[in-house]
């Protein structure tokens, strides 16, 4: 009979003989033991295993507070902390004042060699904005050793240093944040102040005001749902970027922008999202905001914004491979805003590699004029990507509308995908709709001779899905791939027959990839 090993006896938390093969371990294994534990709390507590794990915390190179660690308990512990540098500090603390959270961020600066990462929530329910002010700033210290700073205040306000180098910065990241201060944050983050600085977020933010970017570094900014401080007046809503190395840029929601002025000549990428659309249907003729995009190595134009020729001034962009436009209502009224700034940005390109917009249906489509029609000419194009919010009604029409317009397409990317507010319910069409008609797309021929590849994203297994498909397998002459994913809502069993149906319409030649699961809503297609 085979006998077990013995269990080796563990330490008893004192120095007696009992074997403790852990306090036996090099220093350097057991503060990475304790790094894993990723709380300073638990840690700390590791003090009464033995005397070679007394203190030891206190050498940590990262030390994490998870949410929600209280402020004043953050101080003690960095007092306590005798490490000489620091190459990650990440706090999430509760109910944040300037006195309990201002004292140690100025302790921690000068010794930080890393990232820093600063969360602050609020226990009670409120305007953050209104809180802010009752909670007042604090001022974040100069860093000048941090790799990357992100900060989520809520209502926590802060200020930007007025003096210091932030010389190793690469990332600053500024998402819930009221700024206050006479500082203006495009001081901060220009070439002198911020010499390496590559990304730049600023997400939900309020008091900024006139920004302006001067950096020889930034590789991308990304601004969503920042609000202008409305005591700026002279400066409210003036977006101004210059930079000679700066690759990608990316704008959404930017309340009350007025001019947006990029001089790029190494920019590859830009995206513009509902940043002057609201602030266009209210303006005047004669205060139309403005935007003048220079870059002539652009690559990638993402503009799901208000466009109108007059005002939005695209430079030399001869190198342009990729359009994204706004989304464009299937049905509706004549002279709807959105669809016009769709048909202005197509007109504006001849040729290029790549199309990316959205089809949007609205679930009630009585009365209203099939307005495809509108879209007479698309340019020259081998790839689209289409997504699609059919909200329950037929949507071949409109394809097909799109595909007897782009012969030339050489590979097709469709998505289905449900509304904002209720991605997982999928209306039902009712009877004798119109979405339906024109319906010459059920029988005229089309030739998509050098079509080779379609994929398909979040289907259903609807019938409005399997009569498109069952019509791209016959325009598709030299189809060599189609790739199916099925919406989650679709249980494995429906997804199996539905894609045993679409392989009868099928020919040997084509390769069928499917049936797999993903998730896509209206908000993620770009």
């Amino acid at each position: 009979m085979e006998i077990p090993a013995q269990r080796p006896k563990l330490s008893d938390g004192g120095d007696s003989g009992s074997e403790d093969r852990l306090s036996d371990l090099p220093e350097d294994l057991r503060l990475r033991i304790l790094a894993d534990t990723r709380d300073v709390a638990v840690a700390a507590r590791t003090s009464v295993l033995s005397s070679r794990w007394r203190r030891l915390w206190r050498l940590l190179p990262g030390l994490i507070f998870p949410f929600p660690s209280d402020p004043h308990r953050v101080h003690l512990a960095l007092q306590s902390h005798e490490a000489p540098a620091l190459c990650l500090l990440e706090a999430g603390v509760l109910d944040g004042t300037p006195d309990s959270v201002a004292p140690w961020l100025l302790n921690v600066a000068p010794r930080l060699f890393g990232r820093l990462s600063l969360t602050s929530r609020a226990a009670q329910d409120g305007s953050e904005e209104d809180m802010a002010d009752e909670r007042g700033a604090f001022e974040l210290p100069c860093c000048q050793n941090a790799v990357s700073i992100r900060l989520e205040l809520g209502p926590l306000g802060v200020s930007m240093p007025p003096l210091g180098v932030f010389a190793r910065l690469n990332e600053l990241s500024l998402v819930c944040v009221q700024l206050h201060g006479p500082c203006m944050l495009g001081d901060l983050v220009s070439s002198p102040r911020c010499p390496v600085l590559r990304k730049l977020i600023i997400k939900q933010a309020s008091g900024l005001g006139n920004l302006a970017i001067h950096s020889d570094s930034l590789l991308g900014i990304c601004l969503k749902d920042v609000h202008l401080h409305p005591a700026d007046a002279l400066g409210l809503g003036h977006v101004t970027i210059e930079s000679k190395s700066l690759l990608q840029i990316e704008l959404t929601c930017v309340h009350s922008l007025q001019q947006l002025t990029v001089t790029a000549p190494a920019l590859e990428r830009i995206y513009v999202d509902s940043c002057f659309a609201n602030y266009r249907a209210t303006a005047s003729r004669h205060n139309q905001p403005v935007a003048n995009i220079y870059a002539p190595r652009l690559k990638s134009l993402y503009w799901h914004d208000a466009y109108d020729p007059s005002s939005t001034q695209f430079g030399n962009i001869e190198n342009l491979e990729t359009l994204g436009a706004y989304f464009f209502r299937v049905y509706g009224r004549d002279n709807y805003a959105p669809n016009n700034y769709v048909l202005r940005l197509l007109r504006r390109f001849q040729l290029i590699l790549s199309l990316r917009f959205l089809l949007l249906y609205q679930p009630d489509i009585t009365d209203q004029q099939f307005l495809m029609e509108d879209i007479a000419r698309l340019p020259n194009i081998a790839r689209m990507s289409l997504g699609i919010c059919p909200q329950g009604h037929s949507f071949g029409a409109s394809v097909f509308h799109l595909l007897r317009m782009s012969t030339g397409l050489k590979a097709l990317w469709l998505a289905l995908v449900g509304s904002t507010s209720h991605p997982e319910v999928q209306p039902v069409c009712p009877s004798g709709c119109s979405c339906d008609h024109p319906s010459n797309w059920k029988t005229e021929e089309l030739a998509l001779n050098l079509l080779e590849e379609v994929e398909i994203h979040d289907i259903r297994g609807t019938e409005h899905e399997a009569a498109l498909i069952k019509r791209l397998f016959d325009w598709a002459t030299v189809l060599k791939k189609m790739t199916v994913t099925f919406h989650r809502s679709v249980n494995e069993r429906e997804a199996k027959e539905f894609f045993q149906m679409l392989q009868s319409f099928s020919r040997p030649e084509i390769c069928m990839k499917g049936p797999c699961f993903a998730y896509c809503s209206l908000s993620n297609v770009s």
